[in-house]
């Protein structure tokens, strides 16, 4: 499984990841446009992160009004847990 995520690439950038940790603290109520100003991208770079990571099982989304919450998957959950250790141990 790791061996997907690699070789789509999607876990040796920064935005991804940084997305993933974002969405990990669950104290904030995250939408695509609050999730894309904390990790300094576009709403639409954003917008195609959310649904690669839909693609993969790593979100969900709850429709609210006109927004999506976004919330990580148990499966999202142990993903971003893991890159929080790998940041710890790195720093």
């Amino acid at each position: 499984m790791v061996v997907e995520f690699i070789q789509d690439g999607l876990f040796l950038r920064t935005k991804p990841v940084n997305a993933l940790i974002a969405l990990s603290r669950e104290e904030q109520a995250w939408y695509a446009s609050s999730l894309a100003k904390e990790i300094d991208c576009t709403f639409p770079h954003i917008i195609k992160l959310l649904s690669k990571f839909k693609e993969l099982g790593l979100v969900s989304f709850k429709p609210e009004g006109r927004k999506k919450l976004v919330f990580l998957t148990p499966k999202g959950r142990k993903i971003s847990a893991d890159f929080c250790r790998l940041s710890v141990s790195l720093s």
